[in-house]
C-alpha cells in the first residue's frame, strides 16, 4: 500500500519535473524504483497528472477564460495545431511506448538526448517573437517536438522549449507557450489513463494518499511553472543539461552493473 509520505514525494517529483526540462516520467520511474513501487499502479500516475493539470489551469486561468469566451481565437487554434502531432503519435504507437515505459530500458539514453538538445538550443541566438507573433507553423513544429516526449525520459517541457527557441520565440515566451501547450497533452493523458482504469488497470490506493499526491503535484507544479518562466528569461538551460547528463550516465551505469 502506498504511504502518504511516498505519495507526497512522488507528487513533488511529478509537479516539479513536469515543467522543469528534466522529464517527469523518467523521474517518476526512478522514484518508484527507489521506493520499491515499480508497479505503483495506473491510478496513482493518473491522479498525479490531474494535479499538474490543475496547476496549469490555475496559472493560465485568464487565457482559458478568454478562449471560453472566444473559442475561435487564434490561441485556440494554435493549441489545436500544436497538439495534433502528439495525438497522432500517441494513438499510433501507444502500446509500443507503454512497453518501453514499463521496462525503462532506454531512459538513460533518453536523459542524455534531452541534455544534448537543451545544450544546443541554449547556445542559439535570442529570439524576438512574442505570443502574438507565433504562427501555425511554429505551433506545429513545437507540437512535433512535444510528440517526441512520448519516450519516458525525453522531457516534454524541455523539447517544446527547445523547439520554441529554434523558432525564434524569445526565452520567456518559449517557456510560456510550452507550458500552455502542455494542457491538452496532459488532459489527453488523463483521459486515456482513465479509460484504462475503467478497464480494470488500476490498483487499490487509499483516498488520503491519493489526495496528498494530487495536492503536492498541483502545488509544486504551479510553483515550477511560475519559477521556470522567470528563470528562462534571464538564465541558461545548461545546468539542466548537465543534470540530466549526470543522471543519464548514472542510470546507464547501474543498468550495466545489474543494480537497476
Amino acid at each position: 500500500m502506498l504511504s502518504k509520505l511516498e505519495a507526497l514525494i512522488l507528487g513533488i517529483i511529478q509537479g516539479l519535473t513536469e515543467f522543469l526540462p528534466i522529464s517527469s516520467t523518467g523521474h517518476l520511474y526512478l522514484g518508484r524504483n527507489l521506493f520499491g513501487l515499480q508497479e505503483a499502479g495506473l491510478l496513482l500516475d493518473t491522479m498525479l497528472h490531474v494535479g499538474t493539470l490543475l496547476a496549469v489551469f490555475v496559472f493560465y486561468k485568464d487565457e482559458f477564460v478568454k478562449m471560453i469566451k472566444n473559442p475561435f481565437s487564434k490561441l485556440t487554434f494554435l493549441l489545436i495545431v500544436g497538439t495534433i502531432p502528439a495525438v497522432v503519435i500517441g494513438l499510433l504507437f501507444k502500446d509500443y511506448f507503454e512497453e518501453i515505459s514499463k521496462t525503462g530500458v532506454t531512459i538513460g539514453w533518453e536523459f542524455l538526448v534531452t541534455g544534448l538538445f537543451l545544450w544546443i538550443a541554449d547556445s542559439a541566438k535570442n529570439g524576438y517573437k512574442k505570443m502574438d507573433d507565433i504562427s501555425y507553423t511554429d505551433a506545429l513544429i513545437i507540437g512535433s517536438f512535444q510528440a517526441a516526449a512520448i519516450f519516458p525520459a525525453i522531457s516534454r517541457s524541455g523539447f517544446t522549449i527547445v523547439a520554441a527557441l529554434w523558432r525564434k520565440l524569445d526565452r520567456e515566451t518559449a517557456a510560456y507557450f510550452s507550458f500552455l501547450l502542455s494542457t491538452p497533452a496532459i488532459a489527453g493523458a488523463v483521459v486515456l489513463q482513465s479509460l484504462d482504469l475503467v478497464g480494470g488497470a488500476g490498483e487499490q490506493i487509499s483516498l488520503s494518499a491519493l489526495l496528498v499526491g494530487i495536492a503536492s503535484s498541483a502545488l509544486f507544479g504551479y510553483l515550477a511553472v511560475k519559477w521556470m518562466i522567470g528563470f528562462l528569461k534571464k538564465r541558461s538551460l545548461k545546468p539542466f543539461a548537465i543534470y540530466v547528463w549526470v543522471l543519464g550516465f548514472a542510470v546507464l551505469f547501474f543498468q550495466f552493473t545489474g543494480k537497476f
